[in-house]
């Protein structure tokens, strides 16, 4: 199976900056690709940044050249740098890996979610 477990979440204001990390532990089959999603209170979650295996990346519109998503394989991390915040950047940011169990099925993992706060 595999963990794991954000954190760099908090409160700052517009126009600051937050990295968060998201470190994994145990292990899967494959690893397909890594993101972050966030959710607002109601809401679903949606993305906002994914990286695949082969460093392909992906943001949404509404962080686009603001938010950057990378990764650190030796500390099995992934990072999402955010600059530029903006109050709608507030929600909880959820880290996902999508990969392959040992069953070889498809499977998501979310860590726990790290609130993210922007005031104005």
């Amino acid at each position: 199976q595999l963990q794991l477990v954000e954190s760099g979440g908090g409160l700052v204001q517009a126009g600051g900056s937050l990295r968060l990390s998201c470190v994994r532990s145990g292990d899967i089959f494959l690893i397909t690709d890594m993101g972050w999603y966030r959710q607002y209170p109601g809401n679903q979650r949606e993305l906002v940044a994914t990286v695949t295996v082969g460093g392909t990346t992906k943001y949404a519109d509404s962080v686009k050249g603001r938010f950057t998503i990378s990764r650190d394989n030796a500390k099995k991390t992934v990072y999402l740098q955010m600059d530029s915040l903006r109050p709608e950047d507030t929600a909880v940011y959820y880290c996902r890996v999508g990969g392959v169990n040992y069953l070889r099925q498809n499977q998501d993992y979310w860590g726990q979610g790290t609130q993210v706060t922007v005031s104005s």
